[in-house]
């Protein structure tokens, strides 16, 4: 299940891209909470404190506590969007989505297999993944970081569909049940090209002209010699 985790945070009084500024210069991003019965409120993290919650997550779900400065009490939110600089890969800013501990909520959740399937390792066959993510529905105590299949017993034409999945207690598919999420299909045979074959086959034999030896090069072509020097010798009469 998703941990959830304590993030200090601070009301943002400034919003715009000269305070932007000037909140990376003392060590700190924008972020924004939105969601529930409130209005959105501006935020700013501290950069190391982001850093190290996003580096120890264990799936794309993230469950935070968020300790406002100033407010009496904390508040429950997941980690909506991280937006990262393209150039570098910081993170630069964070939106947080308010949430109830006693309400459902909808997320994606990363589904991986576990295992290789026996008709990949006996006979060649290849694994096909159509479901990268599972929408679901649960309370937020309840959100796992990912679900796993079994998919070792599966041969060539064999599926696992969305009925198939084992959830979670308390986590229900939010999508259609005969869906399929993994399959094993037959190897591909690349089939020989018979073009150029056919096309040599068209053509017909090919026709090898045998060279004479000098010899009988030379006698054929003394007569001929001979029956054109009387002609030239009429020709000059």
């Amino acid at each position: 299940m998703a941990k959830q985790v304590k993030l200090k945070v601070e009301p943002r009084a400034n919003v715009g891209r000269a305070a932007v500024r000037k909140l990376k210069t003392r060590g700190f991003i924008p972020a924004v909470i939105y969601g529930g019965k409130d209005k959105p409120q501006p935020l700013q993290v501290a950069i190391r404190d982001i850093n190290a919650m996003m580096s120890h997550a264990s799936g794309e779900n993230v469950l935070v506590e968020l300790e406002i400065a100033g407010e009496t009490s904390s508040r429950a939110a997941l980690v909506q969007e991280v937006q990262h600089s393209p150039v570098s890969g910081d993170i630069r800013h964070v939106d947080f989505h308010a949430i109830s501990m006693d309400e459902m909520i909808q997320a994606e959740v990363p589904l991986e297999p576990i295992g290789t399937p026996n008709g990949v390792k006996n006979f060649g066959g290849l694994l096909e993944q159509s479901l990268r993510a599972l929408a679901i529905e649960c309370l937020p105590r309840d959100l796992p970081d990912r679900i796993t299949m079994d998919v070792s017993a599966l041969n060539i034409g064999d599926s696992i569909h969305v009925r198939d999945i084992q959830l979670p207690s308390g986590v229900t598919a939010k999508v259609q049940p005969d869906l399929t999420a993994f399959s094993v299909v037959a190897p591909i045979v690349e089939e020989e090209p018979v073009v150029a074959e056919a096309e040599a086959a068209a053509a017909g034999p090919e026709v090898i002209t045998e060279k004479k030896p000098e010899g009988e090069a030379a006698a054929t072509a003394a007569p001929a010699a001979k029956e054109k020097a009387p002609k030239e010798k009429e020709q000059k009469k």
